[in-house]
């Protein structure tokens, strides 16, 4: 990996100048591209890769939203307020209340923009609930995947002229004093060093789930987890930011994901949780209310023997999950194993089978005893497992930013022209894993890469 460095100004030779440089052509950098093309400023999108994914196109692809068009035309009524409650319940109180406001305030008109100009079809997931959310608010682009989501965005980009120039891993900032950004230094594929000039930059790249030693410093409870993030998640924000006197925001959180397939590699919808599936152990015992969320779920998986466990559905859950593409591919790859009977599910797990007959006893409509999970029904053979563990999908702290997504020094002050969003930035998911509400990761992405855009455009005028 290649170090993250901060240069003098003064070594800058750049080949050219653009007024904003995004650094990142994920959901959060293509966002801020697009908001600021309709604002009419020009800017440079950085992306490592060859072809711009990202922790994104790794997602589920769902965003949560109030209030949008999409929402208003099922008569779906939400409201900002009633989010920003919703993730603060989620977060135990503990979520950066700026982001939270800011956040909740933007997303709606976020994904309206993108709609109405850039004719990304969002359509709200309506059939179930996800943990933490008082209203059908989920939307997502009609492929319902990250992938999918990815694709019209960088569609839509390449409609409205925006330049991203791929394969250009950004290694260096070049500063004046105060830490004010003149420019970056990228590695191209020849090994060379490009510098491109500008007058502001927004970090839209990662966070840094796939820096094993960052990993075990913030998030020693995930070290030996399986990471199903990208790559490119190096910790390069932090390390750029620190550098320059950033301060950190709640760098012990993250979203976990507590049904990660193994050894196949590959997510199984957590909507199959919501809709009645539940977890056992090698044991054949239930360990955990399946309901309160994903994230935790994957402490909860990893703490069982092996750091594994399964899903159990039955064919009304398994019809059910066909609508959920990263499930039916899971299907193909031989993850999902079927069992006529309690028996042939009792040896596919590999446990007793009147512990696991005891177990789905107590699966049945009402409350649970054990977990206090209320069941609407039974579940019934045929049945459905899918091995899997915890995985550590991305990380929720980064540099602390205010409501305006600029990078804050300590005592508040911002840096000169630095602002920061989606996986570079601290989040609204609190301090820990069980702080992380469903879609937080695209929430923070989406909601403020639009609101970077335009404190940038603002910023960019009065220079």
């Amino acid at each position: 990996m290649l170090l993250p460095q901060i240069l003098s100004a003064q070594n800058l030779q750049a080949q050219w100048h653009t007024p904003v440089v995004i650094v990142g052509a994920g959901a959060c950098g293509l966002t801020a591209a697009l908001a600021l093309h309709r604002l009419g400023v020009d800017c440079v999108v950085l992306e490592r890769d060859a072809h711009p994914s990202g922790s994104s196109a790794l997602s589920s692809g769902f965003v949560p939203a109030p209030a949008t068009l999409a929402q208003k035309a099922l008569g779906i009524d939400d409201s900002p307020t009633l989010f920003a409650s919703d993730i603060q319940a989620k977060a135990h109180g503990q979520a950066a209340p700026q982001l939270v406001h800011a956040y909740c305030q933007t997303i709606g008109a976020a994904l309206d923009a993108l709609q109405v100009h850039h004719q990304i079809p969002w359509q709200v997931l309506d059939q179930f609930l996800y943990p933490g959310h008082s209203v059908h608010r989920m939307h997502a682009v009609p492929e319902k995947t990250g992938q999918a989501l990815m694709n019209r965005l960088l569609a839509a980009a390449e409609r409205a002229g925006v330049v991203i120039l791929t394969q250009a891993c950004v290694t260096q900032l070049y500063t004046e004093s105060q830490g004010r950004i003149r420019g970056l230094g990228s590695v191209r594929p020849d090994g060379q060093v490009e510098q491109l000039s500008c007058d502001v930059v927004i970090l839209a790249c990662n966070g840094f789930g796939g820096n094993p030693d960052m990993v075990q410093q913030y998030l020693p409870q995930m070290h030996h987890a399986q990471y199903a993030g990208h790559a490119g998640n190096d910790g390069s924000a932090v390390a750029w930011g620190m550098q320059l006197g950033a301060v950190l925001a709640d760098m012990g959180a993250y979203q976990g994901h507590g049904a990660w397939a193994v050894p196949q590699g590959c997510l199984i919808s957590w909507a199959l949780m919501m809709q009645g599936a539940v977890q056992i152990n090698a044991q054949g015992e239930r360990f955990h209310d399946e309901t309160q969320g994903y994230s935790e779920a994957a402490v909860q998986v990893l703490a069982q023997d092996g750091g594994q466990a399964f899903v159990l559905l039955d064919a009304p859950l398994l019809e059910f999950a066909q609508d959920f593409p990263d499930f039916v591919q899971a299907q193909k790859v031989g993850a999902v194993r079927s069992a006529q009977n309690l028996t042939e599910l009792a040896q596919l797990v590999g446990c007793q089978a009147h512990v696991l007959q005891s177990t789905l006893n107590q699966v049945k409509p009402g409350p649970d005893a054990l977990t206090g999970r209320v069941f609407q029904r039974s579940l019934q053979a045929p049945f459905y497992a899918v091995r899997v563990t915890g995985a550590l999908f991305h990380t929720q702290g980064g540099l602390l930013t205010d409501a305006h997504c600029r990078v804050l020094k300590a005592k508040g002050q911002p840096l000169p022209n630095l602002f920061a969003a989606g996986g570079a930035a601290g989040g609204v998911s609190g301090a820990e894993v069980w702080g992380y509400l469903s879609g937080n990761g695209l929430l923070s992405a989406i909601a403020g890469g639009h609101i970077a855009a335009h404190s940038a455009a603002q910023l960019w005028e009065t220079l």
